[in-house]
C-alpha cells in the first residue's frame, strides 16, 4: 500500500517540477530576462529570478568540474533509491506521502543536473529586503516532505504497552 500512495505523489511532483521548469525556460524565457516581478504586498514580494544552481541546498558544494554535476546527480539518485526502499516499507500514510514528495523532488533535480549540468531555480521570495534562497517546485516538495517526516517522528502517538495473555 505504501508504494501505491507514495509513487503517485512522486510522479505528480516530478511532473509539476519539470513542467514549471519547461515553462520558465521555454515560455517565460527567464534565462534571457533574468527577473520578472510577480507580487508585491507591502514588505513581501515574490519574483521569478533565474539561477543555475550548480551545488546542492543553498548552493553548497558548487563546482565547475565536468564531473561535478554527474557526481551530485549520482548521489541524489542513490538517495532517491534508498528513499524508495523506505517508502515500500512505510508503516503509515503520512510517511509514504512525505517520502513520495522527497523522491519526486530529488528526481526532478537529478534530471536537471543530467540535462543542464545545474538545477533550474527560479522562485524568489523576499520580505523586508531579505531574499530567501531562490528555489523551485522540487526543492519546495523536498522541504515539505522532510518537514512532514520530522513532524511524524516527533508527534506520532507512541504505541501503548502490549497487554499480556
Amino acid at each position: 500500500m505504501s508504494l501505491r500512495l507514495g509513487l503517485p505523489v512522486a510522479a505528480g511532483i516530478l511532473a509539476a517540477d519539470q513542467a514549471s521548469k519547461w515553462w520558465i525556460l521555454e515560455v517565460a524565457r527567464l534565462p534571457a530576462v533574468q527577473h520578472i516581478p510577480l507580487l508585491s504586498a507591502g514588505p513581501f514580494g515574490l519574483d521569478l529570478t533565474m539561477v543555475w544552481n550548480r551545488g546542492v541546498t543553498f548552493g553548497l558544494l558548487s563546482g565547475e568540474g565536468s564531473w561535478h554535476h554527474l557526481a551530485l546527480a549520482l548521489l541524489a539518485a542513490a538517495i532517491a533509491a534508498f528513499l524508495l526502499r523506505w517508502m515500500a516499507r512505510a508503516e503509515n500514510r503520512l510517511t509514504a506521502i512525505a517520502l513520495g514528495a522527497v523522491v519526486g523532488g530529488a528526481v526532478g533535480n537529478v534530471i536537471d543536473r543530467i540535462r543542464f549540468g545545474a538545477v533550474v531555480d527560479f522562485v524568489d521570495a523576499h520580505a523586508w529586503g531579505w531574499h530567501w534562497y531562490v528555489f523551485n517546485v522540487a526543492d519546495a516538495a523536498i522541504v515539505c516532505g522532510v518537514a512532514a517526516l520530522v513532524a511524524d517522528a516527533l508527534f506520532r502517538p507512541k504505541p501503548g504497552p502490549k497487554e499480556g495473555p
